[in-house]
């Protein structure tokens, strides 16, 4: 958990949910969802959690991969790639859950400095933290 909080931001989600819309509430990023056909949808070619949770999950791996490259006095191509893959299905307790395969692409570096790139990036990684350590999660009534 942070002993700090640096920066907050907020969405709001209306509608249907998947089928529904989401923005933030400064404006910034505001998307129609769509259900994926695998789940049901009709469509599903627009936004969904999965698209925009893999997005910023790779966005926030390059920045902490990054952060620790400079600790490390190393640098990251500029050509340096981050994939993330966000996967959802059923749990065996009911519900749903999330498999998340990150590839990390980082050419002309040396494997094992390249392995400790991306062992640092995880390590420092909000998103990593959040799925691996937990957060704290306050839901409420507004």
């Amino acid at each position: 958990m942070p002993t700090k909080i640096l920066y907050s931001t907020s969405a709001t989600s209306s509608g249907g949910g998947r089928n529904g819309h989401t923005q933030t509430d400064d404006g910034t990023l505001s998307f129609d969802l769509t259900v994926p056909k695998e789940m049901g949808g009709a469509d599903g070619t627009g936004a969904n959690p999965e698209k925009l949770f893999a997005a910023g999950y790779a966005a926030c791996f390059m920045g902490a991969m990054r952060f620790y490259a400079g600790q490390k006095k190393v640098t990251v191509p500029d050509d340096a790639k981050v994939h993330v893959t966000v996967g959802i299905g059923p749990r065996d307790d009911s519900g749903f859950g999330l498999d998340i395969q990150i590839k990390v692409d980082l050419p002309g570096l040396d494997p094992e400095v390249a392995q400790d790139l991306i062992d640092g990036g995880h390590h420092v990684c909000p998103y990593s933290n959040a799925i691996t350590k937990g957060l704290t999660i306050t839901p409420e009534l507004a």
